[in-house]
Parts: C-alpha cells; structure tokens; sequence
C-alpha cells in the first residue's frame, strides 16, 4: 500500500545510470586488459549484461563497491554454450545484438514474459544489412520477437544507416556492432538522442567522429576494427532513477530533498526542463563533469504546479520519464498535452495505455490519443484512490509501479500495486528509499 505522508525531507543518493552502466561493462569486456567501474547499478537488467559477458569469455568480479571487468578485446568474444537470459531488459538484449552481430559467433536470446512481447524489428534491420543471420520470432501482428538467434559474421559489412525512428538503443547496437567491422560505419541521426555511447567510446580510445551536416542531423562515423583501452569509470547516479523521487517531493506538500551526484546530460535531462517550466522549484548544485558526464546534486522543494503543452520533439530527452511526468500532470492546475510517443508503445508495457487505465482509476480526467495523453490536473487536490481500494495493474513494467507508488503520496487513502517486484531491474530498495524520505 502507498499512501499519503508528511513531507518529504532529507540528502539521498540513487542508484547508478543504467544506460551507463550497460555500456561500462560492455566497452570494458570488448577492451584489452583491466577495467574498474564504481558506481554500476546492481539491478536485474545490467546483472543480465554482465551475465552474457561472462558467458561469452569476459572476466567479471566484484569486491566490495568495484567491480572489475578483464576485457577479451574487439574480436575476442567466446562461443556462449547455452541461450543468453535477458530477463526483462531490452536494453541488454539490443546492445548485445549489436555486439555478436560482427563476431563470427551466434547466440540464442530468450527473456521472460515482457520481453517477448517487445519487437526487436528495428535493431534487426541494420544488423541484417551489416551481413547479420537473425531468426527471430513472428507475432501474428508481424513483430520479430524473442526468442531469437542472432549469426555473426566476420567480417561484417560496414553500413551507412539513417535512423527512421529516434533510438538511442538502435544507435548503440549499430555503433557496436562497427567495432568489429573495417571501415567506417556511418549513423545518420535527425533527433538528438542520448549521447553515452559516443561519449564512452571516445574515452576508451576508439576513433569516433561526430559532426552536423546539412539539413542539421547528426552524424556518427566509427571507424572499425578498434582497440579499446582499458578505463577507470564512476558511474552517475540515474536521472530516470532521480525522476521518480523529484516528482514525489515536488507533489508532497512541505518536501525539500537533495538528490546526490546526478548526471544531467542534456540528451537524458528533459523532464527536468518541463518540470521547472510547470513551475517546479528544481535547482542544481555542484555542477560537475565526471568521466566526460555532466553531474549535479538536485534540490527539489513542493511546488503548485501548471499544466503545459509538451513539445514532441523534446521526447528523445525524457522518454522513459513520461510515467512519472503524466503523475505530476495530474496534480497541477489546468491541462497538460503530449504528443509524438508512440515509442511509449513498444516499452516493457504500452506506458501510455497502462497509464492512461490506472490515472483513471484514481479520478484524473484525461484522453488518450495514439501518440500521447492529455491530462486534466486536479490543481493539487489529492486523487480519489478508491478509498485504498485501488489496485494498480503495473504489466510487469518497473516504470509502472514507480510511478504509481509516488501517485500514491497524493492520494486521500492510498493506492496497492499488483506487483512491485519489477522495480527491482532498475531500482533496487526504492520502496524503502521513498519511505525513508517520509520518516525523517
């Protein structure tokens, strides 16, 4: 049960990026010797990465708060002997994609009952045109699902690939995928899309060239055949993460936290700006760059909030805090509009239609379009929650069950979630953390 508190008060820290964290240990395993990574987010889906590194010949240890990764090299990877379980992360499954897809090895990925449902069509399609072998699962709706196996071949083609949709895991897969591959592989990005990737492999010394062409796209070029050196990286703590907290203390009335070493990479940072443009009392302290990431330490006190219209194509920036956002929606005054998400579709869950059924639930007034939801807010008067009776059906969606667990606190009795286990691939301990808050 989640239900209203006092105020929350009090200098946290949350777990390590999980972006960041996936490709410190997959640039670390494709490096030649030892790396040392602090800070990694230990939950389900980055263990999954290290798993499938491990299966395919990295040495991976952890003593204490470090963990140590022995790389193999570009070109290195092992035959894995049995399917690689993603669990629920499509994030491991499409990197890793990426990475075989180059290698003259093949694998088998298998996941559990939400990422199978996920359609892995777009990360297919330019593996497939670099010379790839990938047999995937066909839905009767036409997806290509897992389980699939993905053939390497060595070596692969390089490719010059023009993004249809925004996707930062698609970018990421390619740009693995060109490690391996001679030449010089080529993306071609109109929407800016988060930058790790790039950002991490420069660091660890491979010869990659971001430029802006013409008509003002983005344009990537990774010269192939690397050799990645080893690195030290501190990983920031997550602003997806961060989100859910931030949202909880604005909507609480008295609240005033400090979030610690965040990093605020503006191609992650966008729900941040929205908040502040609803009138959101957000402030960054301590600016900083570690290991090439910009970082700060968040203040965030209880604000009246404003209904806005969202720009579409701020998207990229905040995708996966769109659930928390649609909370904070809610409960300020007047109407919040957003469009252009028809990625929200294709999440663990379809996040804009599981929002949309449990916001309605609770008595928030809303539509729900193809690409987005519009949000009546309540002017910061509590939701309904059913007298306690609520129960929220989160599809086995960790951003899901966040977001409701922090509607909760704004409810007049509270609200259950059918299952908060999920929250635990990319939050571990955040039930205790926001009850921490409120005990202080």
């Amino acid at each position: 049960m989640f239900k209203p508190c006092g105020p929350l008060a009090g200098q946290i820290s949350v777990p390590g990026d999980k972006s960041i964290s996936h490709r410190a240990l997959i640039f670390s395993a494709l490096a030649v010797g030892r790396s040392r990574i602090t800070g990694l987010l230990e939950g389900e889906d980055v263990l999954a990465t290290a798993d499938a590194l491990r299966a395919m010949g990295a040495r991976i240890e952890k003593n204490d708060d470090v963990w140590t990764v022995h790389g193999v090299g570009v070109g290195g990877l092992m035959q894995p002997d049995q399917a690689l379980d993603m669990g629920n992360s499509g994030t491991s499954t499409r990197l890793l994609m990426g990475l075989i897809a180059s290698h003259a090895i093949s694998a088998t990925f298998v996941g559990d009952a939400s990422l199978t449902k996920r359609p892995m069509g777009r990360v297919i399609e330019p593996l497939s045109a670099m010379g790839a072998d990938i047999q995937a699962r066909e839905t009767a709706d036409h997806k290509s699902c897992l389980p699939l196996t993905v053939r390497g071949i060595c070596p692969a083609i390089p490719l010059e690939y023009r993004l249809p949709v925004a996707s930062a895991q698609v970018k990421s897969a390619i740009l693995l995928a060109g490690l391996n591959t001679p030449g010089i592989t080529r993306i071609i990005e109109p929407v800016l899309t988060r930058d790790h990737s790039e950002t991490m492999l420069r660091g660890f010394g491979a010869r990659i060239m971001v430029e802006t062409d013409a008509e003002g796209s983005r344009v990537i070029s990774l010269t192939g055949e690397a050799e990645l050196q080893p690195q030290r990286i501190k990983v920031p703590g997550d602003p997806s993460s961060a989100a859910f907290l931030v949202v909880a203390a604005l909507i609480v009335p008295g609240s005033d936290i400090i979030i610690e070493n965040i990093g605020i990479n503006p191609t992650r940072s966008g729900l941040f700006g929205i908040l502040q443009e609803m009138g959101g009392d957000i402030s960054f302290l301590k600016r900083r760059t570690v290991g090439g990431e910009p970082v700060a330490d968040i203040q965030v006190r209880h604000s009246a909030l404003v209904g806005v219209d969202v720009p579409a194509d701020i998207a990229p920036s905040m995708i996966d805090e769109f659930p928390i956002l649609f909370v904070a929606a809610a409960l300020a005054s007047g109407q919040t509009t957003t469009s252009g998400l028809h990625e929200l579709r294709v999440k663990e869950s379809d996040r804009l239609s599981q929002m949309a059924k449990g916001l309605s639930l609770l008595g928030v007034v809303l539509t729900e379009k193809d690409d987005g939801l519009v949000i009546e807010g309540s002017g910061g008067a509590a939701l309904s929650g059913g007298r306690g009776k609520a129960v929220i059906e989160t599809a086995l969606d960790h951003r899901i069950a966040m977001s409701f667990a922090v509607a909760g606190l704004a409810t007049r009795s509270g609200l259950s979630i059918d299952d908060i286990k999920p929250v635990e691939t990319s939050f571990p301990g955040f039930d205790n953390l926001l009850a921490s808050l409120a005990s202080r």
